[in-house]
């Protein structure tokens, strides 16, 4: 043996061959025993929310944040204060008023006419009734019984159960289709305070809320700017999610001060008065920022503007 070596007992040689053996043989033996992770059911994976895996199914469409809907918003059109502006919803619509705005019949009115106000340079707003329904309207079929309730005093006109947005969004999202196809630049939906009548459903304050704030979506996801039509107690709920406003006989029945959350907004008034003379409002909507005229009930061509 060479000089500095030191010499292993034979018994420790056999001693480390056994405990090397054993090693191999548990290593083998995990191997082939061990659960294997990647082998696990998909369920098991998506089981614990804990999961790094899991992930929750893709949104078919979902909808657009804040700031888009924001961004959406800045690139529409809609009437700045103190626009002048013709309502007709009688046909033919009389071109000859010389107004930068008429709102006009969405239905009783095609493409070439909504064309022709903008080949003028003007703006064109859609007018649809979203909280009645209308027997002489083409779609009127598409509104099942259970949705139509009392007369609203209006010829061939029921009031609708704004609860069930189940079956009146989509007819309503069809509507507005119609309203972008043709090219209006603005919807004006009307009807939109319901629960304040005797409808024939009981609704709440909270259904009106729900159901106006869906008209807006609808509108605002096709590119036009929409209007609150009256509905003045709603105004301060509202005034954030609608482009402008369109107001009847505010001055008759004294109430046209609550439509001020929209004039300090920035955005538009249009008024109407159907009673009184002319003399005897225009003063006062003028300075409160109002686009004020009077008109026959009928909505016919004829006006009288301050």
């Amino acid at each position: 043996m060479p000089s500095g070596a030191v010499r292993i007992p034979g018994w420790a040689v056999g001693a480390a061959a056994v405990v090397a053996s054993a090693a191999v043989l548990a290593a083998v033996l995990f191997s082939v025993l061990a659960p294997d992770e990647s082998a696990q059911p998909a369920a098991s994976a998506s089981a614990s929310p804990a999961s790094p895996k899991a992930s929750p199914p893709p949104r078919k469409s979902a909808p657009p944040n804040e700031a888009e809907a924001e961004r959406r918003r800045a690139r529409m059109w809609a009437p700045a204060p103190g626009t002048r502006w013709q309502w007709q919803l009688t046909t033919p619509v009389d071109l000859g008023v010389d107004v930068p705005v008429h709102d006009i019949d969405g239905f009783g009115n095609g493409a070439d006419v909504v064309r022709e106000v903008h080949r003028r340079g003007r703006r064109v707003i859609c007018y649809i009734n979203v909280g009645a329904a209308e027997s002489y309207r083409p779609d009127n079929a598409a509104f099942p019984a259970a949705v139509l309730g009392k007369g609203n005093g209006w010829p061939g006109e029921r009031w609708l159960d704004i609860r069930r947005t189940d079956v009146l969004a989509p007819i309503m999202a069809r509507r507005f289709d119609m309203c972008r196809d043709k090219g209006f630049d603005a919807v004006e939906p009307d009807l939109l305070d319901g629960y304040a009548s005797d409808t024939g459903f009981p609704l709440t304050a909270a259904h009106q809320l729900r159901y106006n704030r869906l008209i807006a979506r609808l509108a605002h996801e096709r590119g036009m700017s929409v209007a609150l039509k009256n509905d003045l107690a709603q105004i301060p709920a509202l005034v954030g999610t609608f482009d402008f406003a369109i107001n009847e006989q505010c001055a008759e029945f004294g109430e046209c001060r609550r439509l001020l959350p929209f004039v300090r907004a920035g955005k538009a008034v249009l008024h109407v008065e159907y009673n009184m003379a002319a003399a005897d409002f225009c003063r006062q909507t003028r300075a409160l920022g109002f686009a004020s005229m009077r008109k026959r009930l009928d909505l016919d061509a004829w006006r009288q503007p301050c």
